[in-house]
C-alpha cells in the first residue's frame, strides 16, 4: 500500500481515494471490500488530521481483504506518519 497527498487549499475538507486495481482483486467485490475497509479506517481518522489534503491510497496487494482490522490500521497510520500527515493526539471520536 502506498499513499500520495498534496496540500489543497482550496477546498474546506480533506478529500480521500482509495485505488485498488484488477490485478489486485479480479473480482468487483473483493475490489469494493477492500476498499470500504480502508475508506472507514481513514474516515474515523480523518477529524485527527491537521489541514486540508488531496490524499490517494493505492492498495498493491490482495491481502488487505483479510488482514486483520489491527493491522490494517498499523499499516494505514504507519503510512500516514511516513507521508507527513500530522495527527492530533485525541482521541478518534466515535460516531
Amino acid at each position: 500500500m502506498t499513499i500520495k497527498t498534496i496540500t489543497n487549499p482550496h477546498r474546506k475538507t480533506t478529500r480521500v481515494a482509495v485505488i485498488v486495481g484488477k490485478k489486485v482483486a479480479k473480482s468487483a467485490v473483493s475490489r469494493n471490500r477492500i476498499r470500504r475497509r480502508v475508506f472507514e479506517y481513514i474516515r474515523l481518522k480523518l477529524p485527527l488530521i491537521n489541514g486540508i489534503y488531496d490524499i490517494v491510497v493505492i492498495v498493491l496487494a490482495s491481502d488487505l481483504l483479510t488482514v486483520p482490522y489491527g493491522d490494517l490500521s498499523q499499516q494505514i497510520d504507519q503510512l500516514f506518519e511516513q507521508s507527513g500527515l500530522k495527527q492530533n493526539s485525541q482521541a478518534v471520536p466515535k460516531t
